[in-house]
C-alpha cells in the first residue's frame, strides 16, 4: 500500500484526487494547500484531512511513501525540494520547472535524497497518443517527414490569475504547448533546432490571450509544427504525422477522431479507421498507477526526469526565438 499526500486543490490536484480514489493499494492520505477554504472542500470529498503546510502534514499523518505535486509552476521547486529532503518519492505535475537551473536542481536533489522523481507529462499515456506511437514504432506509415500538433482552448483560470503572468507561467507554449513537445521528443528523440512566433511581449496578458507557432527540427531529420492557443472557445486536440507509406491523423472535434490513411500503391489502398476503445481508464490514473508501479518494482518510467527537463529546453529554446526573431539551435542557447 502506497501512501499519498497531495499538495494542491485546484483542477489539476481535484483529478489527481479522484484518480487515486479509482486505484487499488493506493491511499490517498492527505491534502495540502496554504488556501484551507480550496483544500477542505476537496478533502471533505475525499474524506481525508487537510493541512496548511507540507511540514503539518509530515509531522500529523502516520505514513506518507509519495508527494504529488500539483501546484503552479512557479511553486514546485518548493515542494519537490521540501518533498525529497523528507525522503519521500515525488510526482510533479508538468512543466517540470520554468526554468533549466530550477529544473536540474530538482533532478539533482532527489538524486541525492535517493527518492524518485516523476514528471506528469500525461499525454503519453492517452490512448490516442499511444496508438499513434504504436504506428510510428511499428513502421505502418513508413518514414516519417513532418508532423502538425494542435491545442487549443481557452486560457485556464488560476489562482491570482498566474497563467495570464508570462514570468509565472511562461506563457501557452511552456503550459500548453509543452504536452506536444514532450510526445514528439517521445517519438523522435531530440530536437536540433526551434524557430517559434508568438504574441509574446505583445502585451497578450492583458487580454486573456496567448498564440504560439513552433517549428521543430528533430536529430533525425523530422520537422513538426506544434500550435498552442489560448484564443479559441473549444479545447480541441489535433495531429497528422505524414510518412512515406501513410498518414495519421486525430482531431478531438469529430465523432471518429482518429484515421490512418495508406499511400495508393499496388499492394495496399484505401482508408482503414483506428478506433478509440470506449473503455480506456482515466489517462491520469494510468500515468499515476504507472509512477507508483515503477516505485514498487524499480522499473524505468515512461516518461523520466530528464525527459521533463528537456521539455523544458525546447520550450525556453522556443521563446527565446520568439524574442530574438532567429532560430535556435539546442545547446546554443544563451
Amino acid at each position: 500500500m502506497q501512501h499519498i499526500l497531495l499538495i494542491g486543490a485546484g483542477s489539476m490536484a481535484t483529478v489527481h484526487a479522484f484518480s487515486y480514489l479509482s486505484l487499488s493499494k493506493i491511499k490517498l492520505v492527505g491534502i495540502v494547500d496554504p488556501n484551507s477554504e480550496k483544500a477542505e472542500p476537496l478533502a471533505q470529498m475525499t474524506g481525508v484531512p487537510a493541512f496548511v503546510t507540507l511540514e503539518e502534514a509530515l509531522d500529523k499523518l502516520e505514513q506518507v511513501d509519495i508527494v504529488d505535486v500539483c501546484v503552479p509552476t512557479f511553486l514546485h521547486k518548493e515542494y519537490v525540494l521540501k518533498a525529497a529532503l523528507h525522503g519521500k518519492h515525488v510526482i510533479c505535475e508538468k512543466p517540470l520547472a520554468g526554468n533549466l537551473a530550477d529544473a536540474q536542481e530538482m533532478i539533482d536533489f532527489c538524486n541525492y535524497r535517493k527518492v524518485k522523481l516523476f514528471v506528469a507529462h500525461v499525454v503519453r499515456f492517452f490512448p490516442e497518443y499511444e496508438k499513434v506511437k504504436a504506428h510510428l514504432d511499428s513502421g505502418s506509415i513508413g518514414q516519417v517527414g513532418v508532423v502538425r500538433m494542435s491545442r487549443v482552448g481557452k486560457m485556464p483560470a488560476g489562482h491570482q490569475d498566474w497563467y495570464s503572468n508570462p514570468d509565472l507561467s511562461g506563457g501557452v507554449v511552456m503550459d500548453l504547448s509543452i504536452h506536444d513537445i514532450d510526445f514528439l521528443r517521445w517519438c523522435f528523440g531530440d530536437v536540433e533546432r526551434v524557430y517559434a512566433k508568438g504574441l509574446r511581449g505583445r502585451e497578450w496578458n492583458t487580454k486573456q490571450l496567448d498564440y504560439g507557432l513552433v517549428t521543430l527540427r528533430f536529430r533525425n531529420g523530422v520537422i513538426a509544427h506544434v500550435e498552442g492557443s489560448w484564443a479559441h472557445e473549444e479545447f480541441v486536440t489535433t495531429f497528422e504525422f505524414a510518412g512515406s507509406e501513410g498518414i495519421v491523423d486525430y482531431d478531438s472535434s469529430k465523432d471518429k477522431p482518429l484515421d490512418l490513411k495508406r499511400r495508393e500503391s499496388s499492394e495496399a489502398g484505401g482508408g482503414v479507421f483506428v478506433p478509440l476503445s470506449t473503455v480506456e481508464p482515466n489517462p491520469y490514473a494510468r500515468e499515476l498507477q504507472h509512477f507508483i508501479e515503477c516505485i514498487e518494482t524499480g522499473a524505468d518510467p515512461r516518461v523520466t526526469a530528464e525527459d521533463g527537463f528537456k521539455a523544458v529546453e525546447v520550450v525556453l529554446a522556443a521563446l527565446q526565438s520568439m524574442d530574438s526573431g532567429q532560430p535556435v539551435t539546442l545547446g546554443e542557447r544563451e
